[in-house]
């Protein structure tokens, strides 16, 4: 078995603990940094190595790489000076608060030579996967049209709104999908409790006449986490709020046209089955992997910075 690189993780709170543990399985996990020093000591304590200083990690040439599980307000500052530093990088998502911040960071990835990816964990979903192999192989046909609805209540962000927040998970399945930035782009949002949106909803065209939608809500009595793709052969259905033997759903309706117009005839979902993991461990190996082999990550950063240009491009503004 090939040497595990050394991983630090910046930010030790909800997300970041997470990290912190699959990384300590993973073998790889080398050392915790937080500006809240409790958290840091916590996290440090539990998966017994070092608790280091953020300019402790920059001078640390042992430490290979970093993820970034910060507020997104600090993860532009921290990935530059990660990257000029050399170091190997994962961010979550956003990557920055503007495209301007974002392409600090694509810009310094480049400059520095070593693996930059963004945290896009769905991508790594096994009914993601293996619903981007069918679309792939031309059993759905031609792409038609995709939409997505990621609703439920909470969590209430004080800089983040809910498209910022929600959206980026579903923008990086689509842009998957359609293998291109869209061409259009237009954002609606309603801010209820505050100056933020808690519900936004963003139209999408493509290139080859594709077109999605994305919702996305905070503030909703029900939880849906559904992508749905329309193609010409057959129509797909990823909701990861259900059981995992019903998270994928292929349907084969019948649809023509006649003397009388357009017709249809529904047919029960075919459930197809898919591996039970753990998208974050799946992750992580892809960062991993790629620090030893210099290979390219499912999500590369340029991912991040093409996800925040649609995100500034579909927000909304509110008076407070």
């Amino acid at each position: 078995m090939s040497r595990k690189p050394s991983i630090a993780v910046v930010g030790c709170g909800y997300w970041g603990k997470n990290h912190a543990r699959t990384l300590a399985g993973l073998k790889a996990l080398s050392a915790v940094c937080d500006l809240n020093e409790n958290n840091a000591k916590s996290a440090a304590a539990k998966y017994k190595v070092p608790a280091v200083t953020f300019d402790e990690l920059l001078s640390n040439t042992n430490i290979e790489g970093a993820v970034l599980a910060l507020p997104p307000h600090l993860h532009e500052k921290h990935a530059v000076a990660l990257l000029n530093a050399g170091k190997h990088v994962l961010v979550e998502k956003p990557i920055g608060l503007t495209a301007a911040e974002a392409e600090r960071v694509v810009e310094a990835a480049q400059k520095a030579g070593t693996i930059a990816m963004t945290g896009h964990i769905l991508r790594y979903h096994s009914a993601f996967e293996k619903m981007h192999s069918m679309f792939q192989s031309g059993e759905l046909g031609e792409l038609k049209y995709i939409h997505s609805h990621r609703v439920g209540l909470g969590k209430f962000h004080p800089h983040n709104d809910a498209l910022w927040d929600i959206a980026p998970h579903d923008l990086s399945l689509i842009l998957a999908i359609t293998g291109k930035p869209p061409t259009h782009i237009h954002g609606e949002g309603a801010a209820t409790l505050n100056e933020l949106s808690d519900f936004a909803h963003l139209h999408l065209k493509f290139p080859d006449n594709v077109k999605a939608h994305v919702l996305v809500s905070r503030l909703n009595p029900y939880r849906e986490r559904r992508l749905t793709i329309i193609g010409s052969k057959a129509m797909m259905s990823f909701d990861d709020a259900l059981p995992w033997d019903q998270k994928l759903a292929l349907y084969k309706h019948n649809i023509w046209q006649d003397d009388d117009g357009w017709q249809s005839e529904m047919v029960d979902p075919e459930y197809i089955p898919v591996n039970e993991d753990m998208p974050l461990t799946k992750e992580l190996e892809d960062f991993l992997h790629c620090i030893r082999t210099g290979d390219t990550p499912r999500t590369p950063i340029k991912d991040g910075l093409e996800i925040i240009k649609i995100l500034e491009a579909g927000t909304v503004r509110h008076n407070s």
